[in-house]
């Protein structure tokens, strides 16, 4: 493998796991369109499946540090990625008989709406953790199983999912919902990565290389993110910008008549 090929598979993976450590989500939508356009995957199919795969170590990795921190609720983690796995790997395999270039034209319309919703201003969180009956287990298996099919047919992490759907059904505070998004953005991704991989849609050394670039640039977002906690709106917005512009970009690629 020459350093042409190592370089853009490793600074690709270095900018999800970077902007992942430092806007606290969102940047595993990057991975698929960076895959396709300046790795040089050729088949979306295998750029979805080779990112799911990278996206669920960079998540693990990053679990681990919040887990550290205790920021964790691990019943409800554990339930809501067991249950979104079923939509996941009903998601996944939807996705796999796809054409590529719809599931790319509809891919881009998803980063519109994530993008739009990223330059939204956010509510202070209110109210505290709701009672464990039968309402909260419903709401939040329906929406584990929303999510899990998002993520697999998209082969995303979903944590810009996630994390509202662990407030909304459970009431947990925003540090614990992105902690504990985390177990599922893992999960979710692995689910998606085996799927693809039964179908020998994931190239492994590409995948290797983007988790090592992952996993050193999540860091170094995490680092940052400490020092610039109070510019996070502007940071929001900056990466909003960035998704937008990539969601034009991969929308005019695949267009009808494109």
């Amino acid at each position: 493998m020459t350093l042409a090929e190592f370089l853009p598979a490793v600074g690709s993976g270095s900018l999800v796991g970077f902007t992942l450590g430092l806007v606290g989500g969102g940047g595993s939508i990057l991975a698929t369109p960076l895959l396709l356009y300046v790795v040089g995957v050729a088949s979306p199919h295998v750029a979805i499946g080779t990112g799911a795969l990278a996206v669920s170590v960079n998540a693990y990795a990053n679990l681990a540090s919040h887990a550290r921190k205790g920021h964790v609720w691990w019943r409800c983690a554990a339930v809501f990625a067991a249950i979104g796995t079923l939509g996941t790997i009903l998601g996944s395999s939807l996705g796999l008989v796809v054409d590529g270039r719809h599931l790319l034209l509809l891919f881009g319309l998803v980063m519109v709406a994530v993008g739009l919703l990223m330059l939204r201003p956010r509510a202070a969180p209110h109210g505290g953790s709701r009672p464990v009956d039968r309402r909260m287990c419903i709401v939040t298996a329906a929406l584990a199983l929303a999510t899990g099919a998002a993520s697999g047919f998209f082969g995303i992490g979903g944590g810009f999912l996630i994390v509202p759907a662990l407030i909304f059904a459970t009431g947990m505070p925003v540090i614990n919902a992105v902690g504990s998004s985390l177990l599922a953005v893992g999960t979710f991704g692995l689910a998606t990565a085996l799927n693809y991989a039964s179908q020998g849609l994931i190239d492994w050394p590409v995948a290797g290389e983007f988790i090592l670039g992952g996993v050193a640039g999540g860091f170094i977002g995490m680092l940052l993110a400490t020092r610039l906690a109070t510019h996070k709106t502007a940071l929001n917005r900056i990466f909003a910008t960035l998704v937008l512009a990539v969601a034009a970009y991969v929308i005019a690629r695949n267009f009808p008549g494109g």
